[in-house]
């Protein structure tokens, strides 16, 4: 038997009488555990997916201690430019123990969210004051104006003019030649 469930937005695959370390929770040890988000489940048998959790699912867990994971480094450098730097970083934890898993049974009804229905109700079914009445403005319905367009550049009388084109060489008639006689003279 296990379950996929959600701690902290990370996922892990627990199983009845598991430790297993997850990102630091806010309980002190020895208080439960509220796993509220159920992926998936297994009990040999079946398997159940939920869209997104489960609601009949329920995974009891017990805060055993808080602690520190091993150093790592972080270093930076950019070379050639006499920059660097070392930092070291131990990120924190929450080890719990999965206690069991109850398949089949729905979740606990939750009492603080009942208060807030009824107060909620009871403003509902109170009249609210009257407000100052909202002059009704006329509804923008004008189209945006298209944006001007653009004049063409100009031509300056500093720019280069184009060289004057000079009229095409006239070229001289070729010379009849001198007609032969059939003699060939």
């Amino acid at each position: 038997m296990y379950a996929i469930v959600e701690i902290a937005g990370k996922q892990f695959k627990v199983k009845p009488g598991m430790v297993l370390n997850v990102p630091t929770l806010d309980i002190e040890p020895g208080k439960p555990v509220g796993v509220e988000r159920v992926l998936a489940f297994s009990d040999g048998k079946d398997f159940k997916v939920g869209t997104p959790v489960l609601d009949d699912v329920q995974v009891d867990a017990t805060v055993v201690e808080h602690g520190k994971d091993r150093k790592i480094i972080v270093f930076k450098k950019k070379r050639r430019k006499g920059y660097k730097r070392k930092r070291g970083h131990r990120q924190g934890f929450t080890t719990i123990k999965v206690a069991d898993m109850k398949p089949g049974q729905a979740p606990k009804p939750k009492k603080a969210a009942e208060p807030k229905k009824a107060e909620a109700e009871k403003a509902a079914a109170k009249p609210k004051p009257a407000t100052k009445a909202k002059t009704t403005a006329k509804p923008k319905t004008e189209a945006k104006k298209p944006a001007p367009k653009k004049a063409a550049p100009q031509k300056t009388t500093a720019a280069k003019k184009p060289a004057a084109k000079k009229p095409a060489a006239k070229k001289p008639a070729a010379k009849a030649a001198p007609k032969k006689d059939e003699t060939g003279e």
